[in-house]
Parts: structure tokens; sequence; C-alpha cells
């Protein structure tokens, strides 16, 4: 009775789903706060807990400590977080009460809409269907072929093999970024069954299950929804333009690309150019690379990649939209059309608001963090578009930063998952209509 009107008091969906996700944050900090989720007998601070719950949580991947302390424990829970945050514990429970009750209502079917950005939602019931069947298949696919890329290379035997896979598969879906080994994937730099699968599973899950829905509906791209031809777009234009700086950029690099062959260059450029859209794993040292690239890297980790996908950021939509209105308002268009389309009026102003508040949040963190660690404003931005981009890239400051600056990342981190899907979500919720307008009048602007 107490929960039936705590629910009924919440008039926002968005507002169930950050009680959601706080509440599998804590639910993980419980876990990982018991002595038995670390190898060592060491007390770890409450702090790296609930750092690292909200890390997996939000499916971020940045550490406060290295993933070696943990227990099998430990990364069994790590690894329940990344699943439950990436699939959204919101769809998760629709489906068990579209499971237990063979019906759905209008509240659930919204507030798992704010979640999973169903683009119709009457088509929900198949929407969440295919989701689940997605995000099995992929992550068993890429398991399945991680676990005989490390029994046929690595000494390490079968079990071990598989349970690599399946994390490393479960975790490159999600876009969590979160890597059993203590150096993320520098390892396999050079190895392209492991740098393929892994960079194959992480843009298939940031595109977002609303267009992977579609794909399997409409293989042609003529009838793809204005939606899906705008997201497939600029992650291609995306997929293209990061891995070709980061190879200019860093080709010389004696500490990064300078020391590798030509193949291995293209392969390594290729993997961190696509990772920073939300992906998180690196290949090569992020901290050695020139500022350059760091600042290139930042501004794809805060466009990310598709709506209602694995990933944060402001997404590719927004970018998009953002782009097209500035190339309609310079051609003094009044519509901004893209595809043929006619994009609605307030479209840009909810594109224009998501990119100024989030803008806010990675400026402000970043000055905050400046002001309180010894570091350089590069490396405190890239740490906040990392953060709020869902990414867990980081230059390796993370586990530097004072306390105060690692829990103003666990905000970040929290706001980066659920901001700008439940935002856009908000601002639908509460458009009214007006039966009077005001006067008009005409600053000047620029």
């Amino acid at each position: 009775m107490v929960i039936r009107r705590a629910l009924g008091a919440i008039r926002n969906p968005a507002q169930l789903v950050l009680a959601a996700f706080v509440t599998l944050i804590l639910v993980g900090t419980a876990l990982l706060s018991l002595p038995f989720a670390w190898d060592d007998d060491s007390s770890h601070r409450f702090v790296d807990a609930l750092f690292w719950s909200t890390s997996a949580s939000t499916v971020t991947g940045l550490g406060t400590t290295d993933m070696s302390g943990f227990s099998l424990f430990g990364e069994l829970v790590l690894l329940g977080l990344i699943q439950l945050g990436g699939f959204g514990i919101m769809t998760i429970g629709s489906v068990f009460a579209l499971v237990a009750s063979r019906r759905i209502g209008l509240r659930q079917r919204m507030l798992a809409q704010a979640e999973i950005g169903a683009v119709d939602i009457g088509e929900l019931r198949s929407l969440i269907g295919a989701i689940a069947k997605i995000t099995v298949g992929v992550e068993l696919g890429i398991a399945t072929i991680l676990f005989v890329r490390f029994v046929a290379h690595d000494d390490i035997g079968v079990a071990r093999a598989a349970y690599s896979g399946l994390f490393h598969g479960v975790s490159a879906f999600n876009n969590a970024g979160i890597s059993l080994y203590s150096d993320s994937l520098v390892q396999f730099a050079d190895d392209p069954f492991v740098v393929f699968p892994i960079t194959f599973a992480f843009i298939i899950g940031g595109f977002g299950f609303p267009v992977l829905v579609e794909f399997g509906r409409r293989i042609k791209p003529r009838r793809w929804s204005l939606h899906t031809r705008i997201t497939v777009a600029a992650t291609a234009v995306l997929l293209v333009a990061g891995p070709f700086l980061v190879l200019v950029l860093e080709w010389t690099n004696v500490d990064t690309l300078g020391p590798m062959g030509i193949w291995d260059k293209l392969q390594a450029a290729w993997f961190q150019g696509v990772t920073p859209r939300t992906a998180g794993f690196n290949t090569i040292d992020i901290g050695a690379m020139h500022d350059e690239t760091l600042n290139i890297m930042t501004c794809l980790m805060f466009i990310g990649a598709g709506p209602a996908s694995t990933s944060g950021g402001i997404k590719v939509t927004t970018f998009a939209v953002l782009g097209f209105a500035m190339w309609s308002e310079v051609r003094g268009d009044s519509d901004i059309n893209i595809f043929r389309r006619r994009l609605p009026v307030g479209i840009s102003r909810q594109a224009m608001t998501i990119a100024l508040l989030s803008l806010t949040i990675v400026f402000t963190t970043a000055v905050i963090l400046d002001t309180i660690s010894p570091f350089s404003f590069t490396q405190t931005s890239f740490e906040a578009a990392s953060a709020f981009g869902t990414v867990g890239l980081s230059t390796g400051i993370t586990g530097a930063l004072p306390t105060f600056g690692q829990l103003v990342l666990v905000v970040v981190m929290l706001a980066g998952r659920i901001g700008p899907t439940t935002f856009v979500m908000a601002l639908a919720l509460r458009q009214r209509q007006r039966a009077y307008a005001f006067p008009e009048e005409r600053p000047i602007i620029g």
C-alpha cells in the first residue's frame, strides 16, 4: 500500500527512472562494500564502492581503484550492474510485469518509453521483446568469438576464457568499457580478433534499440524512419572522422601510435577513434596522447551515440538537428528540412536545451575538478565529458582526485545516464497550449 501510494505520487515517469537507477546504485554499493567483494584484506573506502557501483550501473567505466582488486564476487556484481543498467531496469520491470499479468498500463508504457526511447508507444510490447533478443544475441555472439580467441591464444583455461569472453561481451554491447584487465585492452592493440568484435559490439549497442529493431523490420534504407536515417548518417560520419583525426594527430607520438607498424596504427586509431563515442575501452595509453587529440575525443564523448542506446552524451540526433538548424538559419530557410522531411517547430528548441544544459554540466564539472586538483583543464574537461557521456575513458586522474571530486563525478555519471532521454520526456509531459499569446518583439542577435 505504501509503495502504491508512493508511485501514485510521482507524476513524472522520469522521476521513476531516476529513483530506479538510484536504487540500483545503492544496492550495488552495499554489495561492493562487503569484505569478500575484494581480493585483498585491506579496508576499502565507501566512496570506492559507491563510485564503482555508479560507474557500472550507468555503464560508464570510470574507476577509482584497479579492477584487479575485486574478487570474483565483486566482478560478478559489476557484471550484473552493467547488464541491468545497460538494458534498463525499468525495461526489465516492464518485461516482468508483462509476463506476470499479460498486460501493461499507460504509466508503465510511458516509463519504459523514457528509458528505451520507443518511437511508438503502442508498439512497446513487441519492442521490449525485440530488445531482449537483440541484447542476448549480440552479447552471446561476441562472447563466443572472444572465448574462441582466448582459448586458442591464451593459456588461461576453458572456464576462465568463457568467463572473460562473456564479461567483455556484455561490457562491450552495453558500452560500459569495464575490462577484467588492469590495462583495459592495451595488450590486444594489435589483435584483430579482439579489436573488431569489441568495436562491432559497442557500435551496435550505440545505435539504439529503436534503430536496431527497425533494421530487422525494414532492410531497405529508403523505408527507414527519419530517426534511423539521421542516426545512421551521423554515426557513419563520426566513425570516419574520429579514427582519422586520432590517426593524424597521434601518427608520430612515440608514446602511442609512433612505434607501431602501419597496419597496427590503422587498427589502433580505428579503435581509439570510435570508442570515445561511449565505449570506454582503450588499446593505447590515453594519458600519453597529445592535448589536441584529447580535445577531439572530449568533443566525441560529449556528442555520444544514438538515443535510447547504452550510451550517454547529447546523442547524435541532437547534434545533427543542431547542425541542420544552423544550416537552415544560414540559408535563410524558415523550416528545418532533413532527408526531405520537415522537422517540428519545437524540436530545435529541445535540442538546444539539451545541448546547453549538457555543456553547462560538463563545463561546471571541469572547472570544479580543475579548482580542487592539480590537473590541467584539458584533463579535467576530458574526465568531466567522459563521466557525463558515460564513456569511461580517463587520462589516469580518477583515482587521484579528491573525495569531493569523485563524488561530483558520481552525480555527473548518473545525470549523464538518465539526462537527455528523461529530460526530453519531461519537456514533452509539460507541453501545454496557452489560450493567449504575448506581443512579439525581436531582440538583436549576434
